[in-house]
C-alpha cells in the first residue's frame, strides 16, 4: 500500500467528437466492512476532484451527500428491481419519483443505468429489459427531465462475439430481439451504449495469446501490434480493440451513430496464487495509462480523436465481495481514504492533478464515544506532548468548541509529529486516517499545505522534550456540559495506552 496520496484528478477535457466533454469517472461500490459515511465519500471525491461517479443503486443518503457538489451522478436500477419495473409503468414512475425527482436539481443526476450486464447475468430478465428502459424514460419525460438524464443499460463485452479482428465483431445473435430495439431506443433518445471493458479478464482467459503489455497499454513495437486484416487498422491495446468491436457490432445491425461510454474498466491490485498478474504495479500501469488515453482524446483506430468517457472500477477495495482475492482488490483507495497506489498521471492532457503527495491526516472517527475522545485528547495534550495551545479560547482552532473538533486537531498533531508512523493514528479506536485536509478558516492543521501552499511541519509543533506544558486547558465545556479532564494520568499511561 502506498504511503503517498493518490495523484488523481479526473477533470473533463475537450472531446472533438461530442457536445459533452470526455471524462474519467469512478464507480462507488459499498461491499466494505468499514464503509465510509456518505459525507466521507463525498469529501474524498472533492479532495481528488472526481467530478463523475456511478452508484450501483440510488441510495438516498449518498444522493443527499452529493447535493450541491456539482458532481455528475449515474444512478442504477439494481437487477433485483428490474423485473418489477420492466413489467409496470407505474412501478417505474414511482422509482423515478422517489430516486430521481426527489433529488434533482440539487443532486446532479445525469444518467440512469438500468440493470447491470442483464443479458449475461440475468438472462431471464432480457425480454423486459427494453420495456424497463422505456418506462423509466417515460417517467423522466413526464417529469421534464429527459433532456438532462439519459437512460441506458451496461453490457458485458462478452455479448460481442468474434471480437478480433474488430471489423468482424457482432453481437450474440440470440439477443438480436433485445439488441435491435435497445439500439433503436438509444438512438431515438440521444443516449449511448454502456459497455464494461475488462482487458484483465481477456488477458487471463487468453491462455497466453494476449501479451501482458498489450493489455496494459504499454508501448509495443510495430511488429507486435495487432492488425485488422480487413481494415488494416493497427491496435496497440486490448481496450481500443474491444471498443471498436462494439462499434463494428452496432454497425452490423445498421446502427452507426450511437456513442459509447465505458461504464466499468480497471485492473485488480492483488490476487491469489492463480492471479499472478493482479499486482499493484500492473493496476497502477493500467489505470494510469487508461486515464491518459481517455483524457488525451486519443480515440480508437476506428474513431481517432473521438475519446470514450470511462468510469474506473472502482473507488474503494471491497473486502466483503465474494469470490477470489482479486474481486476484493479493484479499488483506488482503502476504506480509510488512503490510496492503494499513486497513479502516474504525467502527460494526462490538461488534467489539473490535485497533488497531495504524502498528505494524510488523523481525525476523530464519526460516531466515536465522546468520553473516549476526551480521554484521548487529554493524553495527546499531556503525555503525548502535543502543543495544543491553538485550541485555547481566542486561538485559531478554538472554534468549533467541541470535543470532536479539538480531539481531531490533537490527534493529527500527534500523528504528524510522529512522522505518520504506523499505529500513531488509532487512540483506542476513536481515530482514523484520511486524505481530506481538516483545516478550516484560519485553523491550519499540521501537515496541511495551508492557504499559501506551504506545508506546515507537524514536528515543529511538538513541545520540547523537557517541557510538561501541553497548552490544553484542563477543563472544557462542550454543548453546555462540563467535562473535567484528567491531564495527569501517571507514568503507566504511556504511548501504548492510546495507540
Amino acid at each position: 500500500m502506498a504511503v503517498t496520496v493518490l495523484l488523481l484528478f479526473l477533470l473533463a477535457v475537450s472531446a472533438a467528437s461530442a457536445d459533452k466533454d470526455a471524462f474519467i469517472g469512478v464507480n462507488i461500490g459499498t461491499d466494505l466492512s468499514d464503509m465510509p459515511s456518505p459525507t466521507q465519500v463525498v469529501a474524498l471525491l472533492k479532495a481528488q476532484n472526481i467530478r463523475h461517479v456511478r452508484l450501483y443503486d440510488a441510495d438516498r443518503a449518498m444522493l443527499l451527500a452529493l447535493a450541491n457538489t456539482g458532481i455528475q451522478v449515474t444512478i442504477s436500477v439494481p437487477n433485483d428491481q428490474l423485473l418489477g419495473i420492466g413489467q409496470s409503468n407505474a412501478t417505474a414512475a414511482n422509482w423515478v419519483a422517489r430516486n430521481v425527482a426527489a433529488h434533482v436539481p440539487t443532486t446532479n443526476i445525469t444518467a440512469i443505468a438500468v440493470g447491470s450486464e442483464v443479458l449475461t447475468v440475468l438472462p431471464n430478465a432480457g425480454p423486459v429489459l427494453v420495456s424497463a428502459l422505456k418506462f423509466i424514460h417515460s417517467a423522466l419525460v413526464a417529469a421534464n427531465l429527459d433532456d438532462q438524464i439519459k437512460v441506458s443499460t451496461p453490457h458485458s463485452s462478452s455479448i460481442i462475439l468474434d471480437s478480433f479482428p474488430p471489423s468482424q465483431a457482432f453481437f450474440n445473435r440470440s439477443w438480436d430481439p433485445v439488441m435491435v430495439p435497445l439500439l433503436k431506443f438509444l438512438q431515438s433518445t440521444g443516449s449511448y451504449l454502456m459497455l464494461n471493458v475488462y482487458p484483465y479478464y481477456d488477458y487471463m482467459q487468453s491462455n497466453g495469446v494476449i501479451p501482458l503489455d498489450y493489455a496494459l497499454f504499454r508501448p509495443l513495437p510495430p511488429n507486435k501490434e495487432a492488425v485488422d486484416a480487413n481494415t488494416l487498422l493497427h491496435y496497440t491495446n486490448v481496450f481500443d480493440a474491444i471498443v471498436d468491436a462494439a462499434y463494428f457490432a452496432m454497425s452490423d445491425l445498421n446502427f452507426t451513430n450511437i456513442p459509447l461510454v465505458v461504464l466499468e474498466s480497471g485492473w485488480p491490485s492483488k490476487g491469489d496464487s492463480s492471479e499472478s498478474d493482479a499486482t499493484i504495479d500492473n493496476a497502477n500501469t493500467y489505470n494510469s495509462n487508461l486515464i491518459r488515453h481517455v483524457l488525451n482524446n486519443t480515440g480508437t483506430p476506428k474513431h481517432p480523436g473521438i475519446a470514450v468517457s470511462t468510469y474506473i472500477y472502482e473507488l474503494y477495495n471491497e473486502d466483503l465481495r465474494p469470490g477470489s482475492v482479486s474481486e476484493k482488490n479493484w479499488g483506488l483507495f482503502n476504506a480509510n481514504g488512503v490510496p492503494v497506489y499513486t497513479l502516474h498521471l504525467t502527460g494526462a492532457g490538461t488534467v489539473l492533478a490535485n497533488d497531495t503527495t504524502n498528505q494524510t491526516f488523523c481525525v476523530a472517527k464519526d460516531g466515536a464515544d465522546k468520553k473516549m475522545l476526551q480521554a484521548a485528547l487529554d493524553w495527546a495534550c499531556g503525555p503525548g506532548k502535543v502543543d495544543c495551545s491553538a485550541l485555547l479560547q481566542g486561538q485559531p482552532c478554538y472554534e468549533p468548541d467541541n470535543v470532536i473538533s479539538h480531539s481531531t486537531y490533537a490527534f493529527n498533531a500527534y500523528y504528524q509529529q510522529m512522522a505518520k508512523a504506523p499505529g500513531t493514528c488509532d487512540f483506542k479506536g476513536v481515530a482514523t486516517i484520511t486524505t481530506t485536509d481538516p483545516s478550516h478558516s484560519s485553523c491550519i492543521f499540521p501537515g496541511s499545505h495551508g492557504r499559501n501552499g506551504t506545508i506546515t511541519n507537524g514536528t515543529s509543533l511538538a513541545p520540547s522534550s523537557n517541557t510538561t506544558t501541553s497548552g490544553c486547558s484542563p477543563k472544557y465545556v462542550y454543548g453546555g456540559d462540563l467535562v473535567t479532564s484528567s491531564v495527569i494520568f501517571g507514568v503507566a499511561l504511556m504511548t501504548a495506552v492510546f495507540l
